[in-house]
């Protein structure tokens, strides 16, 4: 899944991967009864695995969860939220529009999850470090295919006003904006659509393309 190699809606040969991977049966069940926990398959009864898909409903969902939960570390952690840990984020927000201008995007994308992880890292629970880690990944990569450079400058813009938040000791003004504005399914919407239409189209190629 993260090479691409397995497109959302296509089916897992499960012989065929131990095969692959040179361990047996057993194990590669239990790493998948996992993936499906985590969302990332559906085990179908008598007729094998399946890579799941995301629906409209499942990424606002998404959406809810990762904002309600990020928006829980930012005030859980503001007392360790200093001088150096916002002008961290300044520069990686000023990486980020030049990274847009560059076209650059994996560079972005790299540094969009540095921008977050400045104040997720800050938080002692792992699991949810892991947990927030995990459901972006259900959103956006296994890779990512496509990017929309209006909706990312526009990240950068709700990035600039977190940061004012903070600047200005307003930790829930901060802790506000990004759940109500950054992870907010209402407010992205329209940019979450074009997406996932663009997704929709590249696989429906790919799978069509693999199944020749």
């Amino acid at each position: 899944m993260n090479s691409g190699k397995l497109l959302a809606g296509s089916t897992i040969d499960m012989s065929e991967l131990s095969k692959q991977l040179g361990i047996s049966k057993t194990p590669l069940r239990d790493a998948l009864i996992r993936l499906e926990c985590e969302g990332y398959v559906e085990i179908l009864p008598r007729r094998g695995v399946r890579v799941a898909a995301l629906t409209l409903q499942d990424v606002k969902n998404l959406y809810e969860i990762i904002g309600t939960l990020e928006a829980s570390v930012i005030l859980s952690c503001v007392d360790r939220m200093g001088p150096l840990q916002i002008e961290r984020l300044k520069r990686l927000n000023t990486k980020m529009r030049n990274a847009l201008v560059d076209e650059d995007f994996d560079n972005y994308y790299t540094l969009n999850l540095d921008f977050h992880n400045v104040y997720l890292s800050l938080s002692d629970n792992s699991e949810l470090q892991h947990l927030i880690r995990n459901l972006k990944q259900r959103l956006y990569d296994f890779p990512r295919r496509c990017y929309i450079k209006e909706w990312e400058l526009s990240n950068c813009d709700e990035h600039r006003k977190f940061i004012e938040y903070l600047d200005n000791g307003d930790p829930r003004g901060a802790a506000n904006q990004m759940r109500d504005v950054h992870w907010s399914f209402d407010v992205q919407e329209k940019f979450i659509r074009r997406f996932y239409s663009l997704m929709a189209e590249q696989l429906k190629a790919e799978l069509s393309h693999s199944a020749r």
